[in-house]
């Protein structure tokens, strides 16, 4: 079989093909060893056909002994300065730690103690302010402030002395010299002091400080600024370092304000000036300061310790240490904050030796090189094993990379067939359906009709296959358009009504009320999931029944607890409930793989329902729906469970043989679930049966949403039924709640007795007798009994119950006061002669067939109750009769370059009355289809040689634009006959290429698959030709 001529383009555009190739294959019986020194050296890129140059160099090359020897020591050699630089920094980080914890430490107990200190020296200011200045005659004098600061000097150990300085306006100078009885002088030069606005003259001195008599202390530049700063902050400021008088050794002076009176911490700088009284200063001897810290904590490790000033970065100040810092091997610096914020300290220390060399590192660094040397000596004998390892590793990947381009080819070989079959099909099923429209004796039609159905069927196989290709390829897409669920899971039903009631098997459809009438997603897409979970069902089935349920995925979670709730609470108290221990309360009693439709779930369920309000979402809110089909089927085995959702897979070969099918179907339903932001899985017991669940995420559509007809060719649900009452009498419960959910919504008011003895005496007081009295009771419409409510064919006895309780009672003359209801029989399916027997013992003649279906019921309904047909004549005509009322003398153009397409397509638009003509190529079409056109529409084949259907549209459309403006610009009425617009309609077998948005695209109005679906050409047909629109308005789209 020859393979695609564009499959190697296709292969080089797959993106998972690089990152496929990218992971690591182990060969069997070989080490890791080898794999990676092949993912090292090999090109992955060009595995699958490397260039001559690129293989012959591969082949050619060879490894020399030295110079993997050479390879290893160079390697070894640096793994063994690894080593060293690992164990070495180590070493020396030890040695860096314990230099940062000494060097923090000294600096956290020198900030410490100098803080301290300070506050001695800010207790004395308070001091000063209580007793010298807020006592109307001070109670301080210079002999009482020198006794008492020589008595406390042990505080101030690091403290020269105290002296507290007092402000002296100008204006006061001369009272204050009279009082005092001497001169304020300069600090430096001991001469009077020159005039100044104020003045800070040394009043209060401790006996080391007697120097300091009458001195100023605003006469010097620096002390001017401290005592500024610490009467503008109310903090203690400091000076930068200078050489004491008596010791010779650096210090530093601090100085607090001292106030009239209290201020308030947020006190402005003209207020504290104008409470200002005096100053305190004290000089701390900082050498002393340090030299003692470091005594007390002398340790093993030496260091050495240099205190700076750092106020001016680029000129630091030595407070404190050596200057020579030429042998530094490491040092670290602290930060210290001695409380004035103007000035900035740090700490900086180094070790006073070098640390000693790293031995241990040295051990290391020599065993890797020793260790290096043993290796290399094994490289030889591993070369030869790893180039044998290499080859059988590129051979893999060969393998591997031509059988994903042989799966690849192979899915787009069977679009590119299954697109080819499709041709000659759409001729042969339109050739069909033309001779089944001619005079055909029965046996002819027979004939016609099998042939089409084998048709359809091939059809059907190859349009799971063209999915199957388009999700391979992730081109598929999903509309986002309003449907009515409910609708569609009536319409599956209804396709396999046939064959459930051949089988026998009982076929009902469920939707909560809480799930929202309209949705927004892809009806087609949703359409298709229940068409092939149905599908499967009803293959796999030949007794029992077959459920779809929808119900919110919140609700099932609600639910499951409730469940397990009441489960751990049953096994706790030892009375568990199985299925072979007690009749499966089902829809037809029969054992089923998950109990989640069971009567208890579906009780609860209804519970919730009934708890919470129905369909409380917004327009555009995400509905969560969770869809399950259950069966009663022969089940999966466990074996073939895990490849159930593989394409073209079986439980086993005969599964094929057995039931038909290619396994397809669920792959493709698993994928569409996933694009829908959901999922699905399945619960299975082999003889037992099989439940698929699955999610899918949609969107809350508009509640006065009203089903388009050119979306849909269904009737809408009569109202006539509104407000009558109804009786259903079956022993299935969940049963019972499916038929009086379909009565529900002909709007039928339904009580459900699963007893018949309950029945019959809710009809006797129905009649106003019960127990012997009389009370009004709301009359019954219809009473719908199933066939089989309590086993096969026990509901046809009902009315025999029902004659012999009214003759118990007496009660023959009641009935006669009502209008008796109808007795109306529900059945799966019917003998003629249970047919028979059932209108003999009561039942009206129509019997309801399931699955049910809202249209089916009320069409039989009607006739059972007598209502007549005038309903129904007055419906909508359907999908045939509507097509003929549009294409009636309608002029339609076809172009397709195949003869036989053309005749099928022709055929099929004349048989509702158009006028027809034809052409073979899209150039014909556009001579053709010149504004004002003659034509009311185009169905063009999008696959034709030398111009396709889309490029030919976008050349009318570009004519008709012209010839719109032309007129626009000439300001002419169109008074010609014809438009400017013409519907051009896509007609195409690829329904891979025939896109929404390719035909949107290019400026088609729709597009139809081959051959014509009576539904979907109405669809189509409907948007343009029967809403009216002005040339000028079609012509701008």
């Amino acid at each position: 079989m020859a393979l695609p001529a564009d499959a190697k383009i296709i292969l080089c555009k797959k993106p998972h093909l690089n990152s496929t190739i990218r992971k690591p294959i182990y060969a069997p019986g070989a080490g890791r060893l080898a794999a990676k020194w092949w993912f090292r050296t090999a090109s992955f890129s060009n595995l699958a056909h490397p260039p001559p140059l690129k293989k012959a160099k591969r082949l050619g090359w060879s490894w020399n002994m030295m110079t993997l020897v050479w390879l290893f020591a160079i390697a070894g050699f640096i793994v063994a300065c690894i080593v060293y630089h690992f164990f070495s920094s180590e070493h020396y980080k030890h040695y860096e730690d314990t230099l940062v914890n000494m060097c923090d430490e000294r600096a956290r107990m020198l900030q410490h103690q100098f803080a301290v200190s300070m506050n001695h020296v800010h207790a004395l200011a308070i001091l000063v302010s209580t007793f010298h200045l807020g006592k109307y005659l001070s109670a301080i004098d210079q002999k009482t402030f020198a006794i008492y600061t020589a008595r406390t000097v042990f505080e101030r150990p690091l403290m020269t002395g105290v002296a507290y300085a007092q402000r002296v306006l100008h204006a006061e100078r001369a009272a204050f010299e009279s009082e005092q009885g001497w001169v304020i002088k300069t600090m430096h030069s001991k001469e009077p002091s020159p005039v100044q606005d104020e003045y800070a003259p040394t009043v209060l001195f401790q006996e080391t400080l007697r120097h300091l008599a009458s001195l100023d202390m605003m006469s010097g530049e620096e002390d001017r600024e401290n005592i500024l700063r610490a009467r503008m902050t109310g903090k203690g400021v400091l000076t930068s370092p200078f050489k004491l008088l008596e010791s010779n050794h650096l210090g530093v002076v601090l100085t607090f304000a001292v106030y009239n009176k209290d201020l308030p911490p947020d006190a402005t700088s003209d207020e504290r000036k104008n409470a200002a009284a005096g100053y305190l200063g004290g000089a701390f001897d900082f050498e002393s300061l340090v030299q003692n810290l470091l005594e007390q904590l002398a340790k093993k490790e030496a260091i050495i310790v240099n205190v700076y000033d750092i106020t001016n970065s680029t000129r630091p100040l030595v407070m404190y240490g050596p200057d020579d810092l030429s042998d530094v091997t490491s040092s670290h610096v602290s930060s210290l904050d001695f409380g004035d914020p103007y000035r900035k300290h740090e700490m900086r220390c180094r070790l006073a030796r070098k640390p000693p060399l790293a031995r241990l590192a040295i051990g290391f660094a020599s065993g890797v090189l020793a260790l290096v040397t043993l290796i290399c000596s094994m490289v030889y004998n591993a070369h030869t094993h790893v180039r044998k390892v290499e080859e059988d590793y590129r051979k893999m990947e060969e393998l591997k990379v031509r059988a994903e381009a042989a799966d690849i080819a192979k899915s787009q070989f069977l679009a590119t067939v299954s697109h080819e079959i499709r041709t000659p099909m759409n001729g042969v099923l339109g050739m069909l359906q033309m001779l089944m429209d001619t005079e055909l004796d029965t046996t002819q039609q027979d004939f016609a009709r099998t042939a089409q159905a084998s048709g359809k069927a091939l059809i059907t196989l190859i349009n799971e296959v063209l999915d199957q290709a388009k999700i391979e390829s992730g081109r598929i897409e999903l509309e986002a358009v309003p449907f009515d669920l409910r609708t569609i899971i009536d319409d599956v039903l209804s396709l396999f009504s046939g064959k459930t009631r051949d089988k026998g098997i009982e076929l009902a459809g469920f939707v909560s009320d809480r799930v929202p009438h309209i949705v927004v997603g892809d009806p087609g897409r949703f359409r298709q999931i229940i068409t092939n979970l149905v599908g499967n069902s009803v293959k796999f089935t030949e007794t029992g029944h077959i459920f779809v349920c929808v119900h919110l995925w919140e609700d099932i979670e609600s639910v499951r607890a409730s469940s397990a709730e009441a489960l751990s609470r049953e096994l706790t108290e030892g009375r568990p409930k199985f299925c072979s221990v007690i009749p499966c309360n089902t829809l037809s009693g029969f054992a089923v793989a998950d109990q989640q439709n069971s009567w208890d779930m579906f009780e609860l369920l209804l519970r919730n329902r009934s708890c919470k309000p129905c369909d409380n979402f917004e327009v555009g809110d995400s509905v969560q729906l969770f869809v399950s089909v259950e069966d009663t089927g022969v089940g999966i085995p466990l074996q073939a469970q895990q490849r159930i959702f593989m394409p073209f897979m079986q439980a086993d070969s005969s599964t094929s043989r057995t039931y038909g099918g290619t396994g397809i179907g669920l792959s493709i339903s698993k994928c569409l679930a996933e694009l829908m932001n959901g999922e699905m899985k399945f619960k299975s017991v082999e003889e037992v049966g099989s439940t698929f669940t699955c999610t899918l995420e949609l969107k809350k559509g508009p509640s006065n949403w009203v089903e388009d007809k050119r979306r849909s060719l269904s009737d809408p649900l009569p109202t006539r039924f509104k407000g009558m009452r109804a009786l259903v009498v079956d022993g299935k419960h969940v049963r019972s709640e499916v038929t009086k959910y379909h009565l529900q919504r002909l709007g039928v008011q339904v009580e459900v007795y699963h007893d018949s003895r309950a029945a019959v005496h809710v009809l006797l007081g129905q009649n106003k007798v019960a127990n012997g009295e009389a009370r009004e009771m709301v009359p019954l419409d219809m009473i719908l009994v199933d066939k089989d409510a309590w086993g096969v064919s026990t509901g046809l006895s009902f009315p025999s119950a029902l004659s012999e309780a009214r003759q118990k009672y007496s009660v023959m003359a009641h009935w006669k006061l009502h209008k008796e209801p109808k007795l109306i029989l529900l059945a799966t399916s019917i003998t003629p002669a249970e047919t028979e027997k059932a209108k003999a013992i009561g039942f009206v003649e129509t019997v309801i067939m399931k699955p049910l279906r809202p249209s089916l019921m009320a069409a039989c309904l009607q006739q059972a109750l007598g209502l007549g047909s005038k309903e129904c004549q007055g419906r909508g005509l359907k999908g045939p009769t509507k097509l003929h009322s549009l294409l009636h003398g309608r002029k339609i153009l076809v172009v397709d370059d195949n003869l036989v397409n053309r005749r099928v397509a022709a055929g099929a638009l004349k048989k509702y009355g158009a006028s027809v003509e034809c052409c073979d190529s899209g150039k014909a079409a556009i001579m053709l289809l010149q504004p004002p056109h003659s034509f009311d529409a185009c169905f063009m084949d999008i696959q034709m040689p030398e111009m396709d259907g889309f490029e030919a549209t976008q050349h009318i459309r570009r004519i008709e634009r012209l010839a719109f403006e032309q007129l626009t610009c000439k300001e002419q009425s169109l008074t010609r006959e014809g438009r400017l617009h013409v519907p051009i309609f896509a007609m195409t077998a690829d329904v891979i290429q025939a896109t929404p948005d390719e035909c949107e695209k290019c400026g088609m109005d729709g597009y139809v698959s081959k051959p014509f679906e009576e539904d979907q050409l109405y669809l189509v047909v409907a948007k343009c030709l029967e809403l009216p629109s002005t040339p000028e308005k079609s012509a701008l789209s």
